[in-house]
């Protein structure tokens, strides 16, 4: 896969100049139509100005919210579930499903190259973490008890998301 990168460049004013001077896009993947992804990568204090206090825990942090906490849990409408860091489409209402465990879930992401998996040995137990393919924001885990089709559960931190709904 070609991979580039550049400084993004362009004339800004304002708090604009600060928010995007240093932030860093490379071509990485795609978005599930062959279209590559541009990897976006800020600082920590940019994070910081874009994310709440809560949202920058969870997904720059890999911190984990509290179960039922969530109002997407509750979400029953037709739409996308985009990262809400950097707004790529992640999951959709059509493989959402109630786990019963707290957190919003799904059986299948959009798009495999849309997010990215790492191990996860931070507790006794070795996990898979699921994490934004574009700006590598931390959005859960992906467990192998999951309904069919996949037997994937997909258990998302709701503040890592944003529902966007289907007109």
């Amino acid at each position: 896969m070609n991979r580039r990168s550049f400084i993004s460049s362009s004339i800004a004013f304002g708090a604009a100049t600060l928010l995007f001077a240093t932030s860093i896009e490379t071509e990485a993947g795609a978005q599930g139509d062959g279209a590559a992804i541009k990897k976006i990568i800020r600082t920590e204090e940019e994070w910081r100005r874009l994310l709440t206090p809560e949202q920058f825990y969870i997904t720059r942090q890999k911190g984990t919210e509290a179960p039922y906490s969530s109002p997407l849990n509750k979400v029953k409408e037709r739409g996308t579930f985009t990262c809400v860091c950097c707004d790529l489409p992640l999951f959709s209402s059509n493989t959402k499903f109630d786990s019963h465990t707290g957190w919003p879930s799904f059986w299948s992401s959009i798009s495999k190259q849309n997010v990215a998996e790492e191990v996860d040995t931070s507790l006794s137990e070795t996990r898979t973490e699921v994490l934004c393919a574009r700006c590598d924001a931390h959005l859960g885990h992906v467990f192998d008890d999951g309904p069919k089709p996949t037997g994937l559960r997909y258990c998302i931190n709701g503040l890592a998301l944003k529902f966007v709904r289907k007109s």
